[in-house]
């Protein structure tokens, strides 16, 4: 029998949902029999939950430098507006 702490290190039960951790126990303890069949199963799904968090994260991080760097274009925007009403206002005067 496979013990519950070899497989679930501290950084599986911060990323994996209780409910899969469970999962993995209670398939623990099962005969091995039945533990075999179940097992290649819950590892695809603990590798597709990885995967789809992983994911996750890079969607949120590509969001907050989008984020970010709107602002930057925005800042960037008005100050060129300004610095463009300023010149035509320095034109304007000359003539």
């Amino acid at each position: 029998m496979v013990s519950s702490e070899s497989r679930f290190d501290d950084r599986d039960t911060m990323e994996l949902p209780r409910e899969l951790l469970d999962l993995g126990r209670r398939i623990d303890t099962m005969p091995n029999s039945v533990r075999g069949e179940l097992q290649a199963s819950y590892d695809q799904v603990v590798d597709c939950v990885r995967r789809r968090r992983r994911i996750l994260n890079l969607v949120q991080e590509a969001l907050s430098q989008l984020r970010l760097d709107i602002k930057y274009l925005m800042f960037d925007l008005e100050t060129t507006r300004k610095e463009r009403d300023e010149l035509r206002a320095q034109l304007d005067e000359q003539e």
